[in-house]
Protein backbone atom coordinates (compact mmCIF):
# COMPACT_ATOMS: atom_id res chain seq x y z
CA UNK A 1 0.00 0.00 0.00
CA UNK A 2 2.73 2.32 1.06
CA UNK A 3 4.79 1.48 -2.06
CA UNK A 4 1.81 2.05 -4.32
CA UNK A 5 1.30 5.51 -2.85
CA UNK A 6 4.92 6.37 -3.40
CA UNK A 7 4.67 5.23 -7.00
CA UNK A 8 1.58 7.39 -7.56
CA UNK A 9 3.31 10.42 -6.12
CA UNK A 10 6.31 9.89 -8.34
CA UNK A 11 4.11 9.74 -11.47
CA UNK A 12 2.28 12.94 -10.43
CA UNK A 13 5.52 14.83 -9.93
CA UNK A 14 6.91 13.69 -13.27
CA UNK A 15 3.74 14.47 -15.28
CA UNK A 16 4.23 17.86 -17.28
CA UNK A 17 1.14 17.78 -19.56
CA UNK A 18 -0.90 20.27 -17.52
CA UNK A 19 1.80 22.94 -17.79
CA UNK A 20 1.02 23.54 -21.53
CA UNK A 21 -2.39 24.94 -20.71
CA UNK A 22 -1.01 27.01 -17.89
CA UNK A 23 1.76 28.45 -20.01
CA UNK A 24 -0.67 29.23 -22.90
CA UNK A 25 -3.04 30.93 -20.50
CA UNK A 26 -0.22 33.05 -19.10
CA UNK A 27 1.15 34.08 -22.53
CA UNK A 28 -2.21 34.59 -24.26
CA UNK A 29 -2.93 37.95 -22.69
CA UNK A 30 0.18 39.77 -24.03
CA UNK A 31 -0.19 38.10 -27.43
CA UNK A 32 -3.79 39.21 -27.76
CA UNK A 33 -2.84 42.67 -26.52
CA UNK A 34 -0.02 42.94 -29.08
CA UNK A 35 -2.27 41.90 -31.96
CA UNK A 36 -4.97 44.25 -30.73
CA UNK A 37 -2.50 47.11 -30.50
CA UNK A 38 -1.45 46.51 -34.09
CA UNK A 39 -5.06 46.58 -35.23
CA UNK A 40 -5.87 49.74 -33.27
CA UNK A 41 -2.74 51.53 -34.46
CA UNK A 42 -3.43 50.46 -38.05
CA UNK A 43 -6.93 51.92 -37.85
CA UNK A 44 -5.52 55.12 -36.36
CA UNK A 45 -2.87 55.39 -39.06
CA UNK A 46 -5.42 54.92 -41.84
CA UNK A 47 -7.69 57.57 -40.35
CA UNK A 48 -4.80 60.00 -39.89
CA UNK A 49 -3.74 59.47 -43.51
CA UNK A 50 -7.22 60.40 -44.72
CA UNK A 51 -7.41 63.44 -42.45
CA UNK A 52 -3.94 64.49 -43.60
CA UNK A 53 -5.10 64.24 -47.21
CA UNK A 54 -8.04 66.50 -46.35
CA UNK A 55 -5.65 68.98 -44.72
CA UNK A 56 -3.35 68.89 -47.76
CA UNK A 57 -6.28 69.57 -50.07
CA UNK A 58 -7.36 72.46 -47.85
CA UNK A 59 -3.95 74.13 -47.65
CA UNK A 60 -3.35 73.85 -51.39
CA UNK A 61 -6.86 74.71 -52.51
CA UNK A 62 -7.25 77.72 -50.23
CA UNK A 63 -4.43 79.59 -52.01
CA UNK A 64 -5.12 78.47 -55.57
CA UNK A 65 -5.03 81.14 -58.24
CA UNK A 66 -8.83 81.44 -58.33
CA UNK A 67 -9.31 81.20 -54.56
CA UNK A 68 -10.88 83.90 -52.35
CA UNK A 69 -7.56 84.20 -50.49
CA UNK A 70 -5.62 84.89 -53.65
CA UNK A 71 -8.09 87.57 -54.68
CA UNK A 72 -8.07 89.12 -51.21
CA UNK A 73 -4.27 89.11 -51.04
CA UNK A 74 -4.10 91.07 -54.27
CA UNK A 75 -6.17 93.85 -52.74
CA UNK A 76 -4.22 94.02 -49.46
CA UNK A 77 -1.91 97.00 -49.03
CA UNK A 78 -0.05 95.40 -46.13
CA UNK A 79 0.80 91.96 -44.79
CA UNK A 80 -1.52 90.02 -42.48
CA UNK A 81 -4.02 87.20 -42.10
CA UNK A 82 -6.68 86.52 -44.71
CA UNK A 83 -9.94 85.48 -43.02
CA UNK A 84 -11.58 84.56 -46.33
CA UNK A 85 -8.75 82.11 -46.92
CA UNK A 86 -9.18 80.48 -43.52
CA UNK A 87 -12.92 80.03 -44.14
CA UNK A 88 -12.23 78.52 -47.55
CA UNK A 89 -9.62 76.14 -46.10
CA UNK A 90 -12.09 75.00 -43.44
CA UNK A 91 -14.75 74.31 -46.06
CA UNK A 92 -12.32 72.35 -48.24
CA UNK A 93 -11.17 70.30 -45.25
CA UNK A 94 -14.75 69.50 -44.23
CA UNK A 95 -15.73 68.52 -47.76
CA UNK A 96 -12.81 66.09 -48.04
CA UNK A 97 -13.56 64.34 -44.73
CA UNK A 98 -17.33 64.21 -45.15
CA UNK A 99 -17.54 60.44 -45.63
CA UNK A 100 -14.87 59.52 -43.09
CA UNK A 101 -16.12 57.81 -39.88
CA UNK A 102 -14.66 56.19 -36.78
CA UNK A 103 -13.08 59.25 -35.20
CA UNK A 104 -13.88 62.39 -33.25
CA UNK A 105 -12.43 65.64 -34.56
CA UNK A 106 -11.01 67.64 -31.68
CA UNK A 107 -9.90 70.66 -33.65
CA UNK A 108 -8.96 72.00 -37.05
CA UNK A 109 -7.14 75.31 -37.32
CA UNK A 110 -6.69 76.90 -40.76
CA UNK A 111 -4.56 80.03 -41.02
CA UNK A 112 -3.87 81.91 -44.27
CA UNK A 113 -1.35 84.74 -44.21
CA UNK A 114 0.07 87.20 -46.74
CA UNK A 115 3.72 88.13 -46.26
CA UNK A 116 5.18 90.26 -49.01
CA UNK A 117 4.48 88.53 -52.30
CA UNK A 118 3.93 85.12 -50.67
CA UNK A 119 0.66 83.65 -49.42
CA UNK A 120 0.93 80.78 -46.94
CA UNK A 121 -1.85 78.45 -45.84
CA UNK A 122 -1.42 76.19 -42.78
CA UNK A 123 -4.05 73.67 -41.70
CA UNK A 124 -3.57 71.83 -38.38
CA UNK A 125 -5.91 69.12 -37.03
CA UNK A 126 -6.33 66.80 -34.04
CA UNK A 127 -8.68 63.79 -33.76
CA UNK A 128 -9.41 60.86 -31.39
CA UNK A 129 -9.94 57.27 -32.59
CA UNK A 130 -11.65 54.86 -30.15
CA UNK A 131 -9.74 51.63 -29.57
CA UNK A 132 -11.06 48.08 -29.45
CA UNK A 133 -8.17 46.22 -27.84
CA UNK A 134 -6.02 48.85 -26.18
CA UNK A 135 -8.89 49.48 -23.81
CA UNK A 136 -7.88 46.22 -22.09
CA UNK A 137 -4.81 48.03 -20.83
CA UNK A 138 -6.56 51.31 -20.13
CA UNK A 139 -6.06 53.06 -23.48
CA UNK A 140 -9.58 53.95 -24.61
CA UNK A 141 -8.59 56.21 -27.51
CA UNK A 142 -5.64 57.19 -29.70
CA UNK A 143 -5.03 60.84 -30.61
CA UNK A 144 -3.71 61.68 -34.08
CA UNK A 145 -2.51 65.08 -35.26
CA UNK A 146 -1.27 66.56 -38.51
CA UNK A 147 -0.25 69.79 -40.24
CA UNK A 148 -0.18 70.80 -43.88
CA UNK A 149 1.50 73.97 -45.15
CA UNK A 150 1.37 75.32 -48.70
CA UNK A 151 2.75 78.52 -50.18
CA UNK A 152 1.97 80.41 -53.36
CA UNK A 153 3.78 83.32 -54.93
CA UNK A 154 1.49 86.17 -55.81
CA UNK A 155 1.74 87.67 -59.29
CA UNK A 156 4.09 90.61 -59.24
CA UNK A 157 2.84 94.06 -60.02
CA UNK A 158 4.73 95.75 -62.84
CA UNK A 159 4.66 99.24 -64.29
CA UNK A 160 5.63 99.32 -67.97
CA UNK A 161 6.90 102.55 -69.49
CA UNK A 162 6.79 102.20 -73.27
CA UNK A 163 9.44 104.36 -74.90
CA UNK A 164 8.63 104.36 -78.61
CA UNK A 165 10.96 105.84 -81.17
CA UNK A 166 8.80 107.82 -83.60
CA UNK A 167 11.64 109.78 -85.17
CA UNK A 168 11.71 110.15 -88.99
CA UNK A 169 13.77 106.99 -89.43
CA UNK A 170 10.73 105.02 -88.22
CA UNK A 171 9.01 106.26 -91.36
CA UNK A 172 10.97 103.80 -93.43
CA UNK A 173 8.89 101.28 -95.32
CA UNK A 174 8.25 98.25 -93.14
CA UNK A 175 9.14 95.40 -95.50
CA UNK A 176 11.40 94.88 -98.51
CA UNK A 177 8.32 94.95 -100.71
CA UNK A 178 7.23 98.28 -99.23
CA UNK A 179 10.78 99.61 -99.62
CA UNK A 180 10.73 98.68 -103.29
CA UNK A 181 7.38 100.42 -103.76
CA UNK A 182 8.68 103.65 -102.26
CA UNK A 183 11.96 103.51 -104.18
CA UNK A 184 10.14 102.92 -107.45
CA UNK A 185 7.80 105.84 -106.87
CA UNK A 186 10.22 108.54 -105.70
CA UNK A 187 12.57 110.54 -107.90
CA UNK A 188 15.44 110.23 -105.41
CA UNK A 189 14.80 106.51 -104.77
CA UNK A 190 13.92 107.20 -101.13
CA UNK A 191 12.42 104.50 -98.92
CA UNK A 192 11.54 106.93 -96.13
CA UNK A 193 8.03 108.31 -95.79
CA UNK A 194 9.20 111.66 -94.46
CA UNK A 195 6.46 113.67 -92.78
CA UNK A 196 7.38 117.14 -94.00
CA UNK A 197 4.95 119.85 -92.89
CA UNK A 198 6.39 122.22 -95.51
CA UNK A 199 5.46 119.96 -98.42
CA UNK A 200 1.91 118.82 -99.10
CA UNK A 201 3.33 116.22 -101.47
CA UNK A 202 5.63 114.75 -98.88
CA UNK A 203 6.55 111.07 -98.90
CA UNK A 204 4.48 110.45 -95.80
CA UNK A 205 1.34 111.27 -97.76
CA UNK A 206 2.69 109.38 -100.77
CA UNK A 207 3.15 106.23 -98.69
CA UNK A 208 -0.44 106.43 -97.53
CA UNK A 209 -1.62 106.93 -101.11
CA UNK A 210 0.41 103.92 -102.29
CA UNK A 211 -0.77 101.76 -99.43
CA UNK A 212 2.78 101.38 -98.13
CA UNK A 213 3.07 100.21 -94.54
CA UNK A 214 5.79 101.99 -92.58
CA UNK A 215 7.51 101.01 -89.38
CA UNK A 216 5.49 103.52 -87.40
CA UNK A 217 2.25 102.01 -88.73
CA UNK A 218 3.31 98.57 -87.55
CA UNK A 219 4.46 99.93 -84.20
CA UNK A 220 1.08 101.55 -83.66
CA UNK A 221 -0.91 98.37 -84.21
CA UNK A 222 1.65 96.29 -82.30
CA UNK A 223 1.34 98.54 -79.25
CA UNK A 224 -2.42 98.21 -79.34
CA UNK A 225 -2.10 94.44 -79.56
CA UNK A 226 0.28 94.49 -76.60
CA UNK A 227 -2.47 95.91 -74.41
CA UNK A 228 -4.68 92.93 -75.26
CA UNK A 229 -1.84 90.57 -74.37
CA UNK A 230 -1.27 92.34 -71.06
CA UNK A 231 -4.98 92.17 -70.20
CA UNK A 232 -5.09 88.44 -70.99
CA UNK A 233 -1.89 87.76 -69.02
CA UNK A 234 -2.58 89.54 -65.75
CA UNK A 235 -4.13 87.77 -62.78
CA UNK A 236 -5.45 90.91 -61.11
CA UNK A 237 -7.19 93.68 -62.99
CA UNK A 238 -4.61 96.21 -61.82
CA UNK A 239 -1.50 94.01 -61.97
CA UNK A 240 0.02 95.80 -64.96
CA UNK A 241 0.07 99.52 -65.48
CA UNK A 242 1.13 101.13 -68.74
CA UNK A 243 2.53 104.48 -69.77
CA UNK A 244 3.29 105.39 -73.39
CA UNK A 245 5.93 107.89 -74.46
CA UNK A 246 7.41 108.92 -77.79
CA UNK A 247 10.01 111.44 -78.91
CA UNK A 248 7.56 114.26 -79.65
CA UNK A 249 4.92 115.24 -82.18
CA UNK A 250 7.31 117.29 -84.32
CA UNK A 251 10.86 118.51 -84.52
CA UNK A 252 9.59 121.83 -83.16
CA UNK A 253 8.57 120.19 -79.88
CA UNK A 254 11.06 117.33 -79.78
CA UNK A 255 11.52 115.69 -76.41
CA UNK A 256 9.87 113.03 -74.28
CA UNK A 257 6.12 113.22 -74.80
CA UNK A 258 3.55 111.33 -72.72
CA UNK A 259 0.89 109.89 -75.01
CA UNK A 260 -0.63 108.06 -72.05
CA UNK A 261 0.10 108.56 -68.38
CA UNK A 262 0.70 105.56 -66.15
CA UNK A 263 -2.58 103.75 -65.60
CA UNK A 264 -4.00 100.28 -64.99
CA UNK A 265 -6.68 100.89 -67.62
CA UNK A 266 -5.28 98.80 -70.44
CA UNK A 267 -8.29 99.49 -72.63
CA UNK A 268 -7.61 103.22 -72.34
CA UNK A 269 -3.94 102.59 -73.10
CA UNK A 270 -4.98 100.71 -76.23
CA UNK A 271 -7.06 103.65 -77.36
CA UNK A 272 -4.21 106.06 -76.70
CA UNK A 273 -1.82 103.84 -78.66
CA UNK A 274 -3.93 104.59 -81.71
CA UNK A 275 -2.39 108.07 -81.64
CA UNK A 276 1.16 106.83 -82.19
CA UNK A 277 2.44 108.53 -85.34
CA UNK A 278 5.56 109.64 -87.11
CA UNK A 279 7.28 112.80 -85.94
CA UNK A 280 6.73 115.69 -88.32
CA UNK A 281 9.60 117.83 -89.60
CA UNK A 282 9.93 121.19 -91.34
CA UNK A 283 11.76 120.62 -94.60
CA UNK A 284 15.20 119.35 -95.44
CA UNK A 285 17.77 120.62 -92.94
CA UNK A 286 14.91 121.35 -90.56
CA UNK A 287 15.07 124.78 -88.98
CA UNK A 288 14.43 123.42 -85.49
CA UNK A 289 16.73 120.40 -85.33
CA UNK A 290 18.72 120.42 -88.58
CA UNK A 291 17.35 116.90 -89.19
CA UNK A 292 18.72 115.64 -85.86
CA UNK A 293 15.58 114.01 -84.55
CA UNK A 294 16.73 110.84 -82.73
CA UNK A 295 18.04 112.56 -79.65
CA UNK A 296 18.76 109.60 -77.40
CA UNK A 297 21.14 111.61 -75.20
CA UNK A 298 18.26 113.89 -74.23
CA UNK A 299 15.42 111.37 -74.23
CA UNK A 300 16.97 108.82 -71.86
CA UNK A 301 17.60 111.24 -68.98
CA UNK A 302 14.01 112.41 -69.44
CA UNK A 303 12.56 108.90 -69.22
CA UNK A 304 14.78 108.27 -66.22
CA UNK A 305 13.14 111.21 -64.49
CA UNK A 306 9.69 109.99 -65.46
CA UNK A 307 10.09 106.56 -63.88
CA UNK A 308 9.62 106.42 -60.11
CA UNK A 309 11.79 104.24 -57.91
CA UNK A 310 11.04 100.54 -58.39
CA UNK A 311 9.54 98.47 -55.59
CA UNK A 312 9.40 94.80 -54.69
CA UNK A 313 6.50 94.00 -57.01
CA UNK A 314 3.59 94.57 -54.63
CA UNK A 315 0.47 96.55 -55.49
CA UNK A 316 1.79 99.53 -53.54
CA UNK A 317 5.37 99.18 -54.80
CA UNK A 318 5.43 97.78 -58.36
CA UNK A 319 8.48 96.71 -60.30
CA UNK A 320 9.49 99.13 -63.06
CA UNK A 321 10.26 98.15 -66.66
CA UNK A 322 11.12 100.46 -69.55
CA UNK A 323 10.02 98.91 -72.84
CA UNK A 324 12.20 100.54 -75.51
CA UNK A 325 11.34 100.09 -79.21
CA UNK A 326 13.68 101.66 -81.75
CA UNK A 327 15.90 101.15 -84.78
CA UNK A 328 18.78 102.06 -82.51
CA UNK A 329 20.48 104.89 -84.44
CA UNK A 330 21.02 108.24 -82.78
CA UNK A 331 20.89 111.45 -84.80
CA UNK A 332 21.67 114.36 -82.53
CA UNK A 333 24.06 117.12 -81.63
CA UNK A 334 26.60 115.30 -79.51
CA UNK A 335 30.23 116.32 -79.09
CA UNK A 336 30.90 112.89 -77.50
CA UNK A 337 29.69 110.99 -80.57
CA UNK A 338 30.68 107.34 -80.74
CA UNK A 339 31.36 107.75 -84.46
CA UNK A 340 32.85 110.48 -86.69
CA UNK A 341 30.52 113.46 -86.77
CA UNK A 342 28.92 114.14 -90.12
CA UNK A 343 29.34 117.92 -89.80
CA UNK A 344 29.69 120.26 -86.85
CA UNK A 345 28.44 118.36 -83.83
CA UNK A 346 25.91 116.23 -85.72
CA UNK A 347 26.26 112.68 -84.50
CA UNK A 348 24.80 109.64 -86.24
CA UNK A 349 25.81 106.51 -84.39
CA UNK A 350 24.52 103.37 -82.71
CA UNK A 351 22.88 104.09 -79.37
CA UNK A 352 25.32 104.57 -76.53
CA UNK A 353 24.58 101.75 -74.01
CA UNK A 354 25.81 104.00 -71.19
CA UNK A 355 22.51 105.89 -71.51
CA UNK A 356 20.72 102.77 -70.29
CA UNK A 357 23.10 102.16 -67.41
CA UNK A 358 21.64 104.97 -65.30
CA UNK A 359 18.21 103.33 -65.40
CA UNK A 360 19.55 99.86 -64.73
CA UNK A 361 21.61 101.09 -61.78
CA UNK A 362 18.35 102.22 -60.17
CA UNK A 363 16.93 98.71 -60.40
CA UNK A 364 14.79 99.51 -63.44
CA UNK A 365 14.74 96.74 -66.04
CA UNK A 366 15.02 97.66 -69.72
CA UNK A 367 13.36 95.47 -72.34
CA UNK A 368 14.63 96.34 -75.81
CA UNK A 369 12.94 95.57 -79.10
CA UNK A 370 15.31 96.38 -81.94
CA UNK A 371 13.47 97.01 -85.19
CA UNK A 372 16.31 96.16 -87.56
CA UNK A 373 17.63 99.18 -89.39
CA UNK A 374 17.11 98.33 -93.04
CA UNK A 375 19.93 98.62 -95.49
CA UNK A 376 19.22 101.36 -98.03
CA UNK A 377 21.80 100.97 -100.79
CA UNK A 378 20.08 103.57 -103.00
CA UNK A 379 20.44 106.28 -100.34
CA UNK A 380 23.82 108.02 -100.55
CA UNK A 381 23.62 109.50 -97.05
CA UNK A 382 22.84 106.11 -95.58
CA UNK A 383 25.73 104.50 -97.44
CA UNK A 384 28.16 107.18 -96.24
CA UNK A 385 27.22 107.47 -92.57
CA UNK A 386 25.01 104.56 -91.46
CA UNK A 387 26.07 101.55 -93.50
CA UNK A 388 29.59 101.40 -91.99
CA UNK A 389 28.13 100.41 -88.59
CA UNK A 390 25.03 98.62 -89.85
CA UNK A 391 26.88 95.50 -90.77
CA UNK A 392 29.04 93.04 -88.93
CA UNK A 393 31.99 90.96 -90.07
CA UNK A 394 29.66 88.73 -92.08
CA UNK A 395 27.06 91.22 -93.24
CA UNK A 396 24.16 93.16 -91.68
CA UNK A 397 22.41 92.48 -88.37
CA UNK A 398 22.50 90.66 -86.01
CA UNK A 399 26.25 91.27 -85.96
CA UNK A 400 26.04 95.00 -86.59
CA UNK A 401 27.16 97.55 -84.05
CA UNK A 402 23.58 98.80 -83.84
CA UNK A 403 22.32 95.38 -82.78
CA UNK A 404 25.19 94.88 -80.35
CA UNK A 405 24.65 98.23 -78.67
CA UNK A 406 20.90 97.72 -78.46
CA UNK A 407 21.49 94.38 -76.79
CA UNK A 408 23.94 96.00 -74.37
CA UNK A 409 21.26 98.54 -73.52
CA UNK A 410 18.82 95.78 -72.54
CA UNK A 411 18.72 94.05 -69.19
CA UNK A 412 19.92 90.46 -69.31
CA UNK A 413 17.55 88.25 -71.29
CA UNK A 414 15.28 91.12 -72.33
CA UNK A 415 16.46 91.78 -75.87
CA UNK A 416 14.59 90.94 -79.03
CA UNK A 417 15.36 91.83 -82.63
CA UNK A 418 12.68 91.81 -85.28
CA UNK A 419 13.65 91.75 -88.92
CA UNK A 420 11.65 93.35 -91.74
CA UNK A 421 10.06 90.03 -92.60
CA UNK A 422 8.93 89.36 -89.03
CA UNK A 423 5.92 90.76 -87.22
CA UNK A 424 6.62 93.56 -84.75
CA UNK A 425 3.39 92.72 -82.95
CA UNK A 426 4.46 89.13 -82.31
CA UNK A 427 7.87 90.34 -81.22
CA UNK A 428 6.44 92.89 -78.78
CA UNK A 429 4.12 90.32 -77.25
CA UNK A 430 6.95 87.80 -76.94
CA UNK A 431 9.20 90.37 -75.28
CA UNK A 432 6.43 91.37 -72.91
CA UNK A 433 5.97 87.76 -71.82
CA UNK A 434 9.73 87.43 -71.35
CA UNK A 435 9.66 90.51 -69.14
CA UNK A 436 6.82 89.10 -67.01
CA UNK A 437 8.67 85.78 -66.69
CA UNK A 438 11.86 87.65 -65.79
CA UNK A 439 9.97 89.50 -63.06
CA UNK A 440 8.86 86.21 -61.48
CA UNK A 441 12.45 84.96 -61.38
CA UNK A 442 14.24 88.11 -60.28
CA UNK A 443 11.45 89.66 -58.23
Amino acid sequence: MRSALRSLLRHFVRDRRGNVAVIFAVTCIPLITAVGCAIDYSRATQTRTKLQAAADAASVGSIAKNSPAFAAAGAMLSDGTIPAGATDAQNIFDANRANLTGYRLNSVTPVVVKNGSTVTSTVTFSADIDTMFLGLIGKAALTVTGTSTSTANMPLYIDFYLLLDNSPSMGVAATPTDVATMVNNTSDKCAFACHDYNDANNYYNLAKKLGVTTRIDVLRSATQSLMDTAAATQTYSNQFRMAIYDFGASSKTIGLRALFSLSASLSSAKTAAGGIDLMGVYGNNDAYTADQDSQFSAIFPQINNAVAAPGAGTSSAPLKYVFFVSDGVADESNASCLKPKTNGTRCQSPINPALCTTLKNRGIKIAVLYTTYLQLPTNSWYMSWIDPFNKGPFGPSPNSEIAQNMQSCASSGLYFEVSPTQGISDAMNALFKKAVADARISG
